[in-house]
């Protein structure tokens, strides 16, 4: 499966701004689709994620509470809610397909190619 990311952009800090990735085939009810970002200079860490299936949804410290992670299963695409953005925001946003919760990189297997979003003071 390939996944497509999109979405991204130049805004604000206040501003909202909402990603999606759609996969290129069928997302089984087991795997977990999630979010991950690197911003310049820095490692890649976990945003968001969740269980495709029954839908239960976890979130990093940074965000909770501001992004919000969403799916449409008929459409295999995942969406990313991104709300009262922040310049700390800015990074490269990569959505992810995992066959289990994880929140390091190498707990996903298969990644997106990417989506930058920059927010301006």
């Amino acid at each position: 499966v390939q996944l497509q990311a999109s979405g991204g952009g130049l805004v604000q800090a206040g501003d909202s701004l909402r990603l999606s990735c759609a996969a290129s085939a069928r997302i089984f009810s087991s795997a977990v689709m999630g979010w991950f970002r690197q911003a310049p200079g820095k490692e890649r860490e976990f945003v968001a994620a969740i269980r495709w299936g029954v839908g239960r949804t976890y979130y990093a410290d940074t965000v909770k509470g501001r992004f919000s992670i969403s799916k449409n299963q008929p459409e295999n695409t995942v969406y990313l809610q991104m709300n009262s953005l922040k310049p700390a925001d800015t990074a490269v946003y990569y959505c992810v397909r995992g066959t289990g919760l994880g929140y390091a990189p190498a707990d996903y297997k298969v990644w997106g190619q990417g989506t930058l979003v920059t927010v301006s003071s």
